[in-house]
């Protein structure tokens, strides 16, 4: 702990004349993410070749090599201690069209920076920037425009502890193309086969009352106003700066016009049963098509549940502590057990909890693996496991479970420590002083 103060003397000496310079080689660098900009104060005032600067960097990188697989809806309670320098990452899959969203509430003592970052996973593996929350720590959003994977991110600035919550929820990109109010009902779905089963359907259809307004769900341009027969009268719909074009067909009135610049909410026609719908009730047969043909449209319009079920107070009350495990147990690298690796645990492991989800608690194991525990096979460490007599004539405490880690104390032989639990081919012991330090097993 000594050597933790000195070092944030240190960064606040350094840190304060940092923020005090408002010119000088960091105004030379082109734009950049603020976590990259941070980053790079720090290299400019040459903290990032002191331990903490290092650690801070390493930790960005390492985090997302980590990155638990989270399902969406997640919410969870969180907490960042300034000491551990810490970083922490998620990954995610979502349906191409909808739209993600991203929240972040910090508590704390003093004001505290979070950066946040969203990457998507590319084909070869490659990690693309898709957004950053701005410093001000306002939510964001993004349209998942791909089937693909995402990572995000989240990592505070240096010297700096508190709790947040993390909130991502989905939803859909765009606008439903008929009023709510006018109890509109999806009746047929894309992929449906049509025509003795000929083809398939391209689109989805709406059941409505005849002549529902039709709107455009975006800001866009109106391409084409035209008919044909197996939509009938027609209206097509390129959304501003989207690679797709929405088709509306089945109306039985065009109100928009070729070329027009519309506005989400604008009528584009009304609600019919004309091409070859004249046998059914009126319905807008409501497609999506890219450069490669047609697509789902459905992710783009339903609205998703949104609905998380909160973390229990015992998972709450366990954030920020050292604990260990009651019992043999699964370590799970997803927050859907039946996916990802899992591993065992053995009674006693010692784990340090970082965040809270539902009935779970996400948890670092003495050599920086992560992932999520149950609950109920937590224990903290207010009772010793039993109390053992060293047996080596010179033993030393680490502060890590490594002889490689640096050296807390030494224990002389007949001495007796209090044992609070296990990791690899260590145990965590408290001495009379009430100071943990990490011995060897074969030490007593």
């Amino acid at each position: 702990m000594k050597q933790f103060s000195i070092q944030i003397l240190t960064f606040l000496v350094a840190i304060t004349l940092l923020n005090s310079c408002k010119s000088g080689a960091v105004n030379l660098f082109k734009a950049a993410t603020p976590h990259e900009q941070y980053q790079r104060k720090l290299t400019a005032a040459g903290l990032d070749k002191t331990a903490m600067g290092v650690s801070w960097v390493e930790a960005a990188k390492v985090s997302i090599n980590k990155a638990l697989s989270v399902q969406i809806p997640y919410r969870e309670n969180g907490y960042f201690a300034a000491e551990r320098i810490p970083a922490t990452a998620y990954r995610f899959e979502v349906k191409r069209g909808q739209k993600i969203n991203i929240s972040l509430e910090k508590t704390s003592s003093k004001p505290m920076l979070v950066y946040l970052d969203v990457w998507e996973i590319e084909d070869s593996g490659d990690l693309k920037l898709i957004k950053s929350a701005d410093t001000a720590g306002r939510p964001f959003d993004f349209d998942a425009d791909d089937e693909t994977k995402y990572i995000l991110r989240l990592q505070p600035e240096l010297l700096r502890s508190g709790s947040f919550t993390l909130q991502i929820t989905s939803g859909p990109s765009l606008d439903f193309p008929i009023g709510q109010n006018n109890s509109p009902r999806v009746g047929s779905y894309f992929g449906d086969g049509r025509d003795a089963n000929s083809r398939k359907h391209e689109g989805i259809d709406i059941f409505a009352k005849f002549h529902t307004p039709v709107v455009a769900i975006a800001n866009g341009t109106v391409t084409r106003v035209n008919e044909n027969n197996l939509g009938g009268k027609v209206v097509w719909l390129r959304p501003e700066n989207k690679n797709y074009t929405l088709y509306y067909a089945h109306l039985d009135r065009q109100i928009a016009t070729e070329g027009q610049i519309v506005k989400a909410g604008d009528t584009l026609g009304l609600v019919g049963n004309t091409g070859n719908a004249r046998t059914t009730p009126p319905h807008l047969h409501f497609g999506l098509y890219t450069s490669r043909g047609a697509i789902d449209p459905l992710p783009f319009i339903r609205k998703t549940n949104s609905e998380i079920p909160t973390s229990t107070n015992a998972g709450l009350a366990n954030i920020n502590k050292m604990l260990r495990t009651s019992k043999k147990a699964t370590l799970f690298r997803s927050t859907n057990e039946s996916l990802d690796s899992a591993i065992t645990l053995p009674s006693s492991t010692i784990v340090y909890a970082t965040a809270s989800f539902q009935n779970y608690l996400k948890v670092e194991l003495p050599d920086g693996t992560v992932g999520y525990l149950r609950n109920n096979v937590i224990r903290n460490l207010s009772a010793a496991l039993k109390k053992v007599t060293i047996t080596a004539t010179a033993l030393p405490g680490y502060d890590q479970p490594s002889t490689l880690a640096a050296i807390k104390m030494n224990f002389t032989k007949g001495a007796k420590v209090d044992l609070l639990g296990i990791f690899s081919t260590y145990s965590l012991v408290t001495d009379a002083s009430n100071e943990t330090s990490w011995i060897s097993n074969d030490s007593f």
